[in-house]
């Protein structure tokens, strides 16, 4: 079954490393041996800067978007670059994994569009708006403390540059009121690229029954998180079962997909890696999806996002 990955933090592993990990062959949850496991069709790949380490994130941000790349092109007979759905559609037709490029955290944008646009440019088409700190743009959840602040107006701006360039809005990290912010303001789907259901377990990362809601009536989706914190138990794909169910069951089967957090996780245990995917498959077919639900989650729900944001 092919799979659709929105989330993971290989790159940073990789960049960390001086040379060390790879993404041919590593000890991570992603390689590419596993993504071929996984039957992956396209890895959405974070380019995930702290912005307390970095006192030039943007600086920081290119350096992932060149270790990106000098992966991409070292394993070009099995993944290559996708930025639309036409370049999704040739890689898989030629046999290879799509790689798409996105940054998690919003204040690499220094405040400057400018800097959006160049991002664009250089292939970048999904942004985590914030990771857990404050930034330009808006506010994370985090602990509740910001569970109530909303987005800053250049926040407002970055929102309408990226329906205007045909980037995915990812309010994943972002704070509640971000979040009403973003579905007020977006003319376009977006999606929490990897959150779960807090009706089932309240954690300030997962999205409420009424946010769920409003990203399928936006045409977005929710990518499942494989954080055991953010799942309430240590990992089990029961757990994982009930989160998908009940995110089903809030927004409708169209709102649902997979963000692993891969290699930006804790611990996992029952699916350890890429290559371990299916056992998710299995315990979904056994909770009664169909065939044709589990090709939605998998990754046609990811591909009418790609098709309605990017083209």
């Amino acid at each position: 079954m092919k799979l659709i990955d929105l989330h993971c933090d290989t790159i940073l592993s990789c960049i960390n490393s001086n040379g060390e990990v790879k993404l041919e062959k590593n000890n991570l949850c992603i390689d590419i041996k596993k993504l071929k496991k996984a039957d992956s069709l396209a890895q959405f790949f974070a380019m995930y800067v702290d912005l307390k380490k970095y006192s030039a994130p943007m600086d920081r941000c290119l350096d992932m978007i060149d270790c990106f790349y000098n992966e991409i092109e070292e394993n070009s007979a099995d993944i290559a670059f996708a930025g639309s759905t036409k370049e999704l559609k040739k890689n898989k037709s030629e046999g290879k994994i799509s790689a798409f490029l996105t940054v998690e955290e919003g204040g690499v944008l220094e405040g400057k569009l400018r800097n959006l646009r160049i991002l664009y440019k250089l292939g970048v088409r999904l942004i985590t708006l914030t990771w857990n700190y404050p930034n330009c743009i808006g506010y994370p959840n985090f602990r509740w403390e910001h569970k109530d602040k909303g987005l800053t107006a250049f926040g407002e701006e970055v929102v309408a540059e990226m329906n205007r360039l045909g980037m995915i809005i990812d309010v994943s990290h972002l704070s509640d009121q971000g979040f009403y912010d973003v579905a007020e303001l977006s003319g376009k789907p977006f999606i929490a690229s990897h959150s779960n259901a807090r009706a089932v377990t309240n954690h300030w990362r997962n999205l409420t029954d009424d946010m769920l809601r409003k990203l399928a009536e936006k045409g977005g989706v929710a990518g499942l998180n494989l954080e055991p914190e953010f799942l309430g138990e240590v990992g089990s794909v029961e757990a994982m079962t009930r989160h998908v169910i009940h995110m089903i069951n809030a927004a409708g089967i169209e709102a649902v997909a997979i963000g692993t957090d891969f290699d930006g996780c804790s611990l996992l245990t029952a699916i350890k890696d890429a290559g371990d995917m299916h056992k998710l498959w299995d315990a979904l077919s056994k909770a009664g999806l169909s065939g044709r639900d589990m090709d939605k989650i998998m990754h046609k729900n990811v591909e009418r996002v790609i098709r309605d944001v990017m083209g």
